[in-house]
């Protein structure tokens, strides 16, 4: 009981007083004219066009993002699947940057690998160069693609992520299913399309959802690598809310749209529990009941 009473202090009283304060006209420039005002607020930011551009970024780069992570991921967790030398250290490596602080790594690729003068990118473009006897272009990254830089740096962070969770199904997965296939004849494509991928098709799902919910709340790849920028190209929604707050001082309407975006979070957090309670009643194909 006691837990339950400090797990409710420290999460629902707090998001209780956010939802009252998106209820008032709030701005702290002007303290003497803050007043209830109903749901204006989420009016305000159903209207409010940055709004509707950090929506439209931030599906962007939900979307591109989770994707491009699962794919590497479950390509990854395929080929470490297999028994090979320096397995462990292999996929110790390629889990540390799910380990590295999200803004540290954002930094990390800003001023080592996106540098137009010293970067890594740049740098391996001109080694080719010199190599093959060519002029190559030497890009502004993170000015001239900015959208593209996030997302890289988010790919990048939660591969890892989706690695493991694939990692875990394929290793759940009853060998002896695959065995009685090659004996039938199958090959190596028709056991992944008919056996592999059915049996991982929840686990994939999970990954899925999961990586819908953190990418959502994406904030320190934005605010260390574009800030939102340039323009608005990539504001999305933490960050507009970051903006809305401690650069417009409109407490009222950035507590709106944090709302907003909680209750858009709950909904998939729903759906991604029901997926994770299906793992311990469904039989997989190909594999054990959990």
């Amino acid at each position: 009981m006691p837990a339950l009473i400090f797990l409710v202090v420290v999460t629902q009283i707090p998001f209780v007083v956010t939802i009252g304060i998106s209820l008032f006209h709030w701005i702290v420039m002007y303290p003497n004219d803050t007043h209830f005002d109903g749901f204006a607020n989420y009016v305000a930011v159903l209207r409010d066009p940055y709004l509707r551009a950090a929506i439209v970024n931030t599906v962007i780069m939900v979307v591109t993002g989770v994707l491009s992570a699962l794919v590497i991921g479950t390509f990854l967790a395929l080929l470490l699947n297999r028994t090979f030398f320096g397995r462990g250290v292999v996929r110790t490596l390629l889990i540390t940057p799910f380990l590295i602080m999200p803004m540290a790594a954002s930094l990390m690729w800003k001023h080592l690998i996106y540098n137009p003068e010293y970067g890594l990118i740049n740098g391996v473009l001109k080694w080719l160069g010199n190599t093959f006897g060519f002029d190559p272009a030497q890009p502004e990254w993170v000015s001239g693609q900015p959208k593209l830089a996030v997302i890289l740096v988010l790919v990048w962070t939660w591969t890892p992520f989706m690695m493991l969770i694939t990692l875990a199904g394929l290793q759940a997965q009853d060998p002896e299913i695959k065995e009685a296939a090659m004996i039938d004849g199958a090959n190596a494509f028709q056991q992944f399309r008919y056996l592999t991928f059915k049996h991982l098709r929840q686990y994939l799902e999970l990954s899925t959802v999961l990586g819908v919910i953190y990418l959502l709340n994406a904030y320190d790849q934005v605010f260390s690598i574009t800030q939102g920028g340039p323009g608005t190209a990539t504001t999305n929604l933490p960050y507009q809310i970051y903006v809305t707050i401690f650069r417009g001082y409109d407490y009222g309407r950035g507590a709106a749209a944090g709302v907003l975006v909680v209750v858009f979070s709950i909904i998939i957090s729903n759906f991604g529990l029901k997926l994770i309670s299906s793992l311990n009643n469904v039989v997989p194909a190909g594999g054990r009941k959990k």
